[in-house]
């Protein structure tokens, strides 16, 4: 099919610029009529691509808007043609532009069109605009949208704002050295993601300037969109679901991947500081997992045995609380230590062998 359309295009091109070379209106040379086909015909080929990327919403906008703007600036020149007339040139600039104006701002709006309520063919063109995602600046910084991405969980559109795009550029210019590499850490994911052939990413200019906040925008966008903010920010997350918008939480992806622990079992960790309460030691896991262990204090930097008591799950991650047990500890040091004495009998028998052969002698 894709060899197929190619060839059309390519036909289409070379019967244009044919048409232009022997029907050539003006005493010039016809190559230069031909040339200009072929470049006609490039540029009606490169439309013809990009409007198929646009959305029907967007198409219908267009079309209403410049059908509206040329009924608006055929009245307005009938007006122009009694009140100014031999100015020709006047009704013309006069359509040109309202042409251009209804066509920009009917397709900036087409998005707002509800084709699913007429049902139909057009019932299926909402449901394509669910799969766009918002990427916010945090998920971005944070780099495991990019991994996420590889694994091909993540399907439909990534929509990158341009207004992400300059808070980005922003904390990469920054004179603080931590911001400044989590800014240049985000531009090198969204290399990374554009990159992805398997991923579509997409880059949208609207902006809202009445907005000064950056996570009001996203909301604001993903409510023209109709689509879904991916982020790892606990407030937006909360904000946004209160807006009514969709979001797609980074840390609750990950706290749901973590492996259960139920209470009663016992688990190995490393006591690595201190806790906040009374003789509380804190440990984590590999996935980062903060383990408060009681009766742990004064065991900071040894490995230990300790009994899950309970486990906190929330939005902003996980955490386990468990017991070291002295008894339990101790019963196991004290197994260890009769397997190490085990061998220590024939060894004693042998020494009395020995002491008994030296009294006969």
């Amino acid at each position: 099919m894709g060899l197929d359309l190619i060839f059309v295009r390519a036909f289409f091109v070379l019967i244009l610029a044919l048409t232009a070379f022997l029907l050539h209106p003006a005493q010039l040379s016809p190559w230069i009529f031909a040339a200009g086909g072929l470049v006609l015909g490039g540029g009606i080929i490169y439309f013809e691509i990009r409007l198929e990327k646009v959305s029907l919403t967007r198409l219908i906008g267009a079309a209403v808007g410049s059908v509206l703007g040329i009924a608006g600036a055929f009245l307005m020149s009938l007006v122009l043609e009694k009140a100014l007339p031999g100015m020709p040139f006047l009704p013309v600039c006069l359509l040109l532009w309202m042409t251009y104006v209804g066509l920009v701002v009917g397709a900036k709006k087409g998005d707002m069109l509800n084709l699913a309520a007429l049902g139909g063919v057009f019932g299926g063109e909402k449901n394509s605009q669910k799969s766009f995602k918002i990427l916010d600046t945090s998920v971005i910084i944070d780099g495991r949208i990019a991994d996420i991405a590889e694994t091909g969980f993540l399907d439909g559109v990534l929509v990158i704002p341009q207004f992400v795009l300059r808070e980005l550029q922003l904390v990469a210019d920054s004179a603080d050295s931590m911001k400044r590499n989590r800014g240049r850490r985000g531009l090198d994911i969204l290399q990374r993601i554009q990159k992805m052939t398997n991923l579509a990413v997409q880059i949208v200019e609207e902006d809202f300037p009445h907005v000064r906040e950056v996570d009001m925008k996203l909301i604001e966008l993903a409510k023209i969109y109709d689509c879904k903010v991916v982020t790892n920010d606990f407030n937006l997350n909360k904000v946004a679901q209160l807006h009514g918008v969709e979001v797609l939480n980074i840390n609750e992806l990950a706290n749901s991947l973590k492996p259960i622990v139920l209470p009663g079992e016992t688990m190995r960790v490393f006591i690595l500081k201190e806790g906040k309460e009374y003789n509380q030691g804190v440990a984590y896991l590999d996935d980062g997992t903060m383990v408060v262990v009681d009766n742990a204090k004064r065991l900071i930097s040894k490995t230990i045995d300790v009994t899950v008591t309970s486990v906190l799950q929330t939005t902003a991650g996980k955490m386990i609380f468990g017991k070291y047990d002295e008894r339990l500890h101790g019963a196991g040091a004290a197994g260890h230590d009769r397997a190490v004495r085990k061998p220590e009998p024939p060894a004693a028998a042998g020494v009395a062998a020995i002491e008994k052969s030296t009294i006969e002698s």
